[in-house]
């Protein structure tokens, strides 16, 4: 069996890319999470997600358990996979993973930032932070809803090339409790604040702020006169300095911000 492993912090989407990913390089099974997934589907095993606190959610997902560990070496064995994907933070945890499956040693190993961009990392850090939200690359109907009492939602179908490969549930799990609600009014300030101490600027007024997922703004200024400096360097440098100001106070850059050049005062 030809074993590719698949790293990177928690909450950064390796999940939500392990299908595609999987795919794109002709691999049969997917380790995530204490699952064994063949074809889009969980064949065995047991979703770490499904634990009370993140000890024993680390220990399933390593295959800690006997009875666990055994039961998806079996399963491995009956289906005679010719590659397969482990997902972990790190390669440490993968090795560890191969070795407790009788599977090692790795031949390929991967990162998160490999198939991800740096923003698409942003955002799923950020909704995990914030919502609490973890997915699973398996369909909606194979997740025992009764152990996630407080939230169950479909995730979304995933296709290549036209062609569906499977689809992903989103989950909150128990060990999960925490949660941040950031009011817009906290964005407003942050960008308010960060207009303000500009000297290029002497009056701006936030046209558009939205916050469904990534912030977005567009901004009307009036830049300081006399115009003796590079006007399109200045509002350059005022994006870069909300986009930093905004991954400073919130992991996130806006996923757009437009300046409006409305005069000179």
């Amino acid at each position: 069996m030809e074993v590719y492993s698949l790293s990177g912090p928690s909450g950064t989407g390796k999940s939500t890319s392990a299908l595609e990913f999987a795919h794109q390089y002709g691999i049969e099974g997917i380790i995530d999470d204490g699952l064994l997934i063949v074809n889009g589907e969980k064949l065995a095993g047991t979703s770490a997600k499904f634990e009370k606190n993140t000890i024993t959610a680390v220990r399933r997902a390593i295959f800690h358990d006997e009875a666990h560990q055994q039961a998806v070496i079996k399963a491995l064995q009956e289906v005679d996979l010719k590659s397969l994907l482990i997902i972990g933070t790190s390669d440490k945890m993968t090795k560890q993973i191969a070795d407790r499956l009788d599977v090692a040693p790795i031949d390929h190993f991967h990162y998160v930032t490999d198939i991800r961009t740096t923003k698409e990392i942003q955002l799923a850090k950020f909704i995990r932070e914030t919502q609490g939200k973890h997915v699973m690359p398996i369909p909606h109907a194979q997740v025992e809803q009764n152990f996630f009492k407080r939230f169950v939602q479909k995730g979304r179908e995933i296709f290549f090339k036209n062609k569906k490969i499977g689809e992903t549930t989103i989950v909150r799990p128990d060990f999960h409790q925490e949660t941040i609600d950031i009011s817009k009014s906290v964005y407003l300030q942050v960008l308010t604040h960060e207009l303000s101490k500009h000297n290029g600027i002497t009056r701006f007024d936030i046209a558009q702020l939205t916050v469904d997922l990534m912030p977005s703004m567009t901004i009307v200024i009036f830049l300081k006169a006399p115009v003796t400096y590079d006007v399109r360097e200045v509002v350059r440098g005022l994006q870069q300095q909300i986009s930093d100001s905004f991954y400073l106070h919130f992991g996130i850059e806006p996923e757009y911000i437009n300046v409006v050049v409305k005069g000179i005062k």
